[in-house]
């Protein structure tokens, strides 16, 4: 069983979130675990480090301090200068998105870490500890995408009297699509929402979260992409990297000043022409098309972040510090050992096609 559980400070780009809250913190003191929280973990988030020491928890100043408890629970996966902290039977749980970061999965496995990844996750039903932060994503994308439309080609998302409103297109309704095509809808915009489930679709228009529908195949994702102002990519496969859905010629029939905004670039993108991005540096412009391809949406609300995320992850983390065999930790595990188990991870590492994705 673990003793002491790890809550160093994020350091990926503008990254402000931290992986618990105080009373997440508090939980887990009340569990029978000592935590070891780095000096300001929580200030971007506005948690001081007394109110973690008032729960139980305690401050150590250096992150080596951090990483040296049994479990480091953290946001985002480790950034390379994290790497020399990986040692045999270090237990991480964190976002790791593995199917995008061959490197940092060649450096789990050779250092002999345990590494459980958020995101892949799934029990009881879903992804539960994904959804918090696809909320939040989604919720951030229509946001992000009106006012990089407005840096772009000018347009306003809700139009104006005498004006048509802005033409949103949505790939994959989960939670994340979901969140986006709301949002989308708050502003007033025409909003199609793409997906390969025809149940969901109907769902999704019969509420009225979006305007029309649309079936997830190549000729229609690029019949509505070329009339589109604002495309948000939300395909998932759950541990796997995305599917492409959208392909470069498809990008190039868009009008200039028109914005992509891929939530799917954690996994890769599901945009072709998509690369990652940074909260510093979010944008960049590709055959006339703004592209948004940050890895760390989320990051930019991180007091809502921390806290829907933290109130996710507690008795899971819980779990994994007691019992890691515990079926309600079922899907999470993606190195041990020194290999790759989680089988939608090694596929994709391996270059094995996923398909397309609701």
């Amino acid at each position: 069983m673990a003793k002491t559980v790890g809550l160093p400070t994020e350091t990926k780009d503008g990254e402000r979130r931290v992986a618990l809250d105080p009373s997440a913190v508090k939980m887990l003191v009340h569990s029978g675990l000592d935590a070891l929280v780095q000096k300001g973990a929580g200030i971007g988030s506005g948690f001081t480090d007394e109110d973690y020491r008032f729960v139980g928890a305690r401050i150590v100043d250096t992150a080596e301090e951090a990483w040296s408890a049994d479990i480091v629970c953290k946001v985002k996966e480790p950034q390379p200068a994290e790497r020399s902290y990986f040692r045999p039977g270090l237990r991480l749980f964190a976002y790791l998105h593995l199917a995008a970061e061959p490197e940092l999965t060649e450096a789990l496995a050779s250092s002999g870490v345990e590494a459980y990844a958020f995101e892949t996750l799934t029990w009881p039903k879903g992804h539960p500890l994904l959804a918090p932060m696809s909320e939040v994503a989604g919720r951030a994308a229509a946001i992000i995408g009106a006012y990089y439309l407005g840096e772009g080609s000018g347009t306003l998302l809700g139009g104006a009297a005498g004006v048509p409103p802005s033409r949103v297109v949505v790939i994959g309704m989960g939670v994340v699509g979901t969140m986006a095509a709301r949002g989308a809808r708050g502003m007033d915009a025409e909003v199609t929402g793409v997906d390969v489930n025809l149940e969901r679709l109907l769902e999704v228009h019969e509420q009225g979260i979006v305007t029309s529908t649309l079936y997830s195949n190549h000729h229609n994702i690029g019949e509505v992409v070329s009339t589109a102002d604002l495309v948000i990519g939300g395909a998932l496969v759950t541990g796997a990297r995305a599917p492409i859905v959208i392909t470069r010629d498809q990008v190039e029939s868009m009008r200039p000043g028109s914005v992509i905004v891929d939530l799917a670039i954690d996994q890769g993108g599901c945009v072709e022409t998509s690369r990652p991005t940074s909260l510093s540096h979010p944008t960049y412009v590709e055959s006339g098309v703004i592209h948004y391809c940050v890895t760390n949406v989320p990051g930019q609300y991180p007091r809502t972040a921390s806290k829907a995320l933290s109130a996710a992850v507690i008795p899971r983390l819980i779990d994994l510090a007691h019992d890691p065999e515990s079926e309600r930790l079922e899907g999470s595990l993606n190195v041990s050992q020194g290999q790759v188990v989680h089988p939608a991870v090694l596929a994709s590492l391996k270059g094995e096609s996923q398909g397309v994705i609701d």
